[in-house]
């Protein structure tokens, strides 16, 4: 009798201990998922907000690259996702940028359209900041084991 108890106690452990291990592993991977999406949506929203100031400056090197057309779409496509995954902080970065791209207009020389241009990359640099932020803590919570 008392060795099917003792069975019995160290089952119930060690399925305790494979709960806990599967529940634990998958809060890891969903966080090592959810930092992926946010690096995703950033280099996509990064890459249409660049390209679409180069297509405004007048600077692509090749005409075979998409349209203004198509990077907006690309843009709001990744804004969108950022929405979905990341803080209001980034997010709000994200809508600022957003706008000021598209208020932007070529600079045909001026002094004023330039420093219009310089802001924007400023704030470009900003929110490209506060993403890699934002993606770090990510990076740092999906170390942890626990909750």
């Amino acid at each position: 009798m008392e060795n099917i108890v003792s069975v019995a106690v160290g089952a119930a452990i060690g399925l305790i201990g494979v709960v806990f291990g599967a529940w634990f592993t998958a809060r890891r991977q969903d966080r090592m998922w959810h930092r992926e999406q946010k690096l995703k949506a950033g280099i996509g929203f990064n890459t249409a907000v660049v390209q679409l100031l180069d297509h405004l400056k007048g600077t692509r090197l090749s005409d075979d690259g998409p349209g203004a057309d198509d990077l907006v779409n690309r843009m709001q496509e990744a804004r969108s996702a950022l929405y979905l995954l990341c803080s209001g902080e980034t997010v709000d970065l994200a809508d600022a940028l957003a706008r000021r791209v598209w208020s932007t207009r070529p600079t045909d020389g001026r002094d004023d359209r330039r420093a219009e241009f310089q802001e924007t990359l400023d704030l470009l640099r900003r929110f490209t900041g506060r993403l890699r932020e934002e993606i770090a803590g990510s990076q740092s919570a999906s170390g942890r084991s626990g909750p």
